[in-house]
């Protein structure tokens, strides 16, 4: 049951993360992170499918990190990296914003984002990509994974913004400071049931 649990948890995360990709922030090329970066200048140079591409950057750094990760998380982050590459699949050819609504695009997507990324950390899987080594960060350092994450991307960022536009690069660092603090807000949030019933024996 707490298996079914976390993996319906890791669906809705993953269709969060790869709906707010797809709808606000591809469109705009709007990096959602390193991975997604990457996956922008591989669709840019090669016109590789987005979705494809980012699936690809997520799998081969999931590899490398899978023996920090363990068996169990890496099947989870396997499985959420799938879910959001599907999500954007399934969305971004069918809807497209104008450029004019660009940082309405910009503000919804991020937030979205950061509640998708939010729910797969909970869960103890990544994201994907940046989200791995931020994931084994903070683990081991036992700290909130949003700072690295952070400055983790900013790299990939400066790198599509030399290649596709210097715009970009500002509007991909406000995302990530938006979905960032979001994401920490999420991870570090404490849910206790809402009823919490105590039985007591009554004194004869």
């Amino acid at each position: 049951m707490l298996l079914l649990k976390k993996y319906c948890l890791i669906t809705a995360g993953g269709i969060i993360q790869g709906f707010a990709m797809a709808i606000f922030l591809f469109p705009h090329s709007i990096p959602s992170g390193g991975a997604g970066g990457i996956a922008v200048l591989l669709n840019y140079w090669f016109a590789i499918p987005i979705g494809f591409a980012l699936w690809l950057v997520n799998f081969s750094l999931l590899v490398v990190a899978i023996k920090w990760l363990g068996n169990a998380s890496a099947m989870g982050t396997m499985y959420g990296i799938t879910i959001t590459s599907l999500t954007i699949y399934f969305f971004q050819d069918d809807m497209y914003r104008p450029s004019t609504y660009v940082w309405f695009d910009l503000l919804i997507g991020s937030l979205l984002l950061g509640i998708g990324v939010g729910l797969l950390l909970r869960q103890g899987v990544s994201n994907g990509g940046m989200g791995v080594l931020a994931l084994l960060f903070a683990t081991y350092r036992n700290t909130l994974p949003g700072k690295p994450l952070f400055f983790m991307n900013g790299s990939i960022f400066i790198l599509t913004a030399l290649v596709i536009d210097w715009g970009i690069i500002i509007k991909a660092i406000i995302s990530q400071w938006v979905s960032t603090k979001v994401v920490d807000f999420i991870y570090h949030i404490k849910i206790q049931p809402s009823f919490n019933p105590s039985f007591r024996t009554r004194k004869r």
